[in-house]
């Protein structure tokens, strides 16, 4: 007896490699950089192409793209991975090119991973760029302006690309489900409505993940069987939060996190936090960043928010994971909803500039310590008034050299605690004119 049902994998390539675009019009997303009108997408169209560098998460389509530029320019697509090959690799590549070229066609170096190399390694690419031997497109999800040496940038276009959404992932699954050519049309598969929207959620912007979990639910179910949304979760696995714990995504979070709890929003800085949490981060780092946000921008409108971030991060060091997010959690929402106050950072900057400009000012007599003869003797000290002799523990006196008295470095806000702070000073100023 002969099995003729379909191969779900009648090719080796799997699924998210056989449904790259041919064309602009089937590339899902993007429409920013390759809608008429753009300059990438119009540049494509009339196959004049320039070295490029695109920058995007992963499954956004950079090495799609690529292959497209070769196919609308004719030129040669050569893949290059940064992570597995080399500079002897590259010189190989640039002699094709330069044989290839005196032949009337030119070549595309596709380099993957361009980030990996090292800036020395980089410079190999320098000379044959300018020469126009190759045109040069690397792909990278590192922010190339910290990963690209100067040199190789200026001779670049940097074009990013952003996660695809919800609709666009859908409609690549659905694609690829009807896809008799090089999808899994062939196979008469059904999937449910609402295992198509979740996993176009959990995709994370991300087409190749999509496409991938399709695949291994499709291989699962079967040839005309019904994919679920059970069987599509099963296929996903655990979905792992995009983060990369050293990288620009790192500090974007991070960034994140901070301005949220600035901008008084619990819901935000706590959806970041667990986001990093989710990530694998080091939680000493969020507790690093909360403790100089509550000196930075709680401050003195709420004193209490230094030693409870302080105190909520040796709470986590004797309790650990999982008890030890609790007071992470604790701290976060207490930050984030205590009143603000940036006069702390005000009163130093000023300070520290107003010492930079008067580094020589001397102190003043009554302000010196006389704990010799002769320093008593100079008057070191004499006219100094001791506060505590006097009613409300408080006396006018000048405390700054003579030719800065008057000047202001601390002024109190409105909010919390600081309130009694400025009540406080206007009564030792009332004091004062008196």
């Amino acid at each position: 007896m002969v099995d003729d049902t379909p191969e779900l994998f009648s090719t080796p390539a799997p699924l998210a490699a056989r449904m790259r675009p041919r064309t602009l019009e089937e590339f899902a997303g993007q429409q920013h950089l390759l809608a008429p009108g753009r300059a990438l997408g119009d540049a494509i169209r009339r196959g004049d192409v320039g070295s490029a560098i695109l920058w995007g998460p992963p499954g956004t389509g950079k090495t799609s793209l690529a292959h497209l530029m070769a196919r609308y320019t004719g030129r040669a697509f050569i893949a290059f991975s940064a992570v597995t090959e080399g500079v002897q690799r590259v010189r190989e590549v640039i002699k094709e090119a330069e044989e290839r070229r005196r032949l009337g066609r030119g070549t595309i170096l596709f380099c993957d991973e361009i980030h990996r190399f090292n800036r020395a390694q980089q410079d190999a690419f320098l000379p044959h760029v300018e020469r126009g031997t190759i045109t040069l497109v690397g792909a990278t999800t590192e922010n190339p302006s910290f990963s690209l040496n100067a040199a190789l940038l200026s001779r670049c276009q940097v074009f990013v690309l952003t996660p695809l959404g919800p609709p666009e992932i859908e409609a690549l699954v659905r694609s690829a489900l009807g896809d008799t050519d090089r999808g899994l049309g062939s196979l008469g598969l059904q999937l449910d409505d609402d295992a198509i929207g979740w996993l176009s959620v959990q995709a994370d912007g991300d087409a190749r993940r999509a496409l991938t979990a399709l695949e291994a639910a499709a291989q699962q179910a079967g040839a005309g069987r019904r994919i679920t949304l059970a069987d599509t979760a099963e296929a996903f696995a655990r979905r792992v939060p995009r983060y990369d714990q050293s990288g620009e995504e790192h500090f974007n979070l991070l960034s994140a996190y901070h301005k949220s709890l600035r901008g008084s929003d619990p819901q935000g800085a706590l959806y970041w936090m667990a986001r990093m949490l989710e990530g694998g981060e080091d939680p000493l780092v969020l507790f690093r960043r909360a403790i100089a946000m509550a000196a930075e921008d709680v401050g003195l409108a709420d004193p209490q928010a230094l030693p409870l971030a302080v105190a909520a991060r040796e709470a986590f060091r004797q309790l650990g994971p999982p008890e030890g997010y609790l007071p992470l959690a604790e701290m976060t929402i207490y930050l984030a909803t205590a009143p603000k106050s940036n006069s702390v950072v005000k009163a130093l900057g000023a300070a520290l500039a107003l010492a930079r400009d008067t580094p020589a000012e001397p102190v003043p007599v009554h302000l010196r310590n006389a704990p010799t003869r002769l320093m008593k003797e100079l008057g070191y000290g004499a006219e100094y008034r001791y506060a505590h002799d006097y009613p409300g523990h408080f006396v006018k006196q000048d405390y700054l050299p003579e030719p800065l008295r008057g000047r202001e470095l601390y002024s109190p806000g409105d909010l919390g605690y600081e309130k009694k702070v400025a009540e406080r000073m206007a009564w030792w100023k009332s004091r004062s004119e008196e």
